[in-house]
């Protein structure tokens, strides 16, 4: 068994695992940008394979994409050209000039520590000047507190892409001493290829938690919730307005830097 991470190794494989062909997650993002009125200028942490930078930049915004992984950035700048592509750890980056800061799909959460969160805010505000926005979207940490629904069960899932089939066993458990959500996850193919295993894991951040991380950075926070948003169910369409709650798996937040 090999190790590695099949989908973003292969950015071309992780779109047919994952495709957004109506761009629900670029369009969340620019309404958000819309309803909270910031300026042309987009910073997209963790742009992946820069189909969300390109939705933005079509919406006719200067976006910038970062991302840790050359494969996803070389696949954005051939696939999704607009955008400017740069190589940037979301954790400590120094990249300014920009009106807001998109994180979607969870990236933010890659921040395992404190100290990892206070590195992408620190980030962010010396990337945005006062009253620029931060938008972003993830796993809600508080879905987990008390239950275990999604955890400890490998589930399984597969698809075809070229002729190929793929089929992937997934196991979530919570690490309560790192705050993390754990996942193992295994890849196999009928083209004769070895396993990949895949492990990677997520901070569980709470509401308060985060509200309380943005206000220590200077952040006030405009919107914090659940749903709907580009991965909920139902997901969110141009017509709807920000909820409330703040229960369900997913969480969404804007927040403008005040000074």
């Amino acid at each position: 068994m090999t190790s590695g991470n099949l989908l973003t190794d292969n950015p071309e494989l992780y779109e047919a695992r994952f495709p957004d062909p109506d761009r629900l997650a670029g369009r969340w993002a620019e309404d958000c940008l819309r309803r909270h009125g910031a300026g042309p200028r987009v910073l997209d942490l963790g742009c992946g394979t820069g189909r969300d930078a390109a939705h933005l930049h079509a919406a006719g915004r200067s976006v910038v994409g970062a991302d840790l992984s050359e494969a996803m950035l070389t696949y954005a700048r051939t696939r999704y050209p607009g955008p400017r592509y740069v190589r940037a750890d979301l954790r400590d980056f120094t990249l300014g000039g920009f009106d807001a800061v998109v994180c979607l799909d969870s990236s933010l959460l890659y921040c395992h520590t404190n100290d990892d969160l206070d590195g992408f805010l620190a980030s962010c505000r010396r990337s945005l000047p006062p009253g620029g926005l931060l938008v972003a979207e993830m796993r809600n940490g508080a879905y987990f507190l008390g239950r275990d629904d999604l955890l400890n069960t490998a589930r399984t899932n597969g698809f075809a892409w070229q002729g190929t089939s793929y089929r992937s066993t997934t196991t979530l458990y919570v690490d309560r001493t790192a705050q993390l959500l754990r996942r193992t996850r295994t890849w196999t193919a009928d083209d004769g290829s070895a396993p990949v295993e895949q492990r990677s894991a997520w901070r569980l951040l709470l509401p308060q938690e985060l509200r309380h991380f943005l206000s220590a950075h200077g952040f006030t926070v405009l919107a914090l919730h659940d749903g709907p948003g580009p991965r909920t169910e139902p997901p969110w369409q141009e017509s709807d307005l920000p909820g409330t709650a703040a229960d369900a798996d997913r969480l969404h937040v804007v927040a403008r830097l005040d000074c």
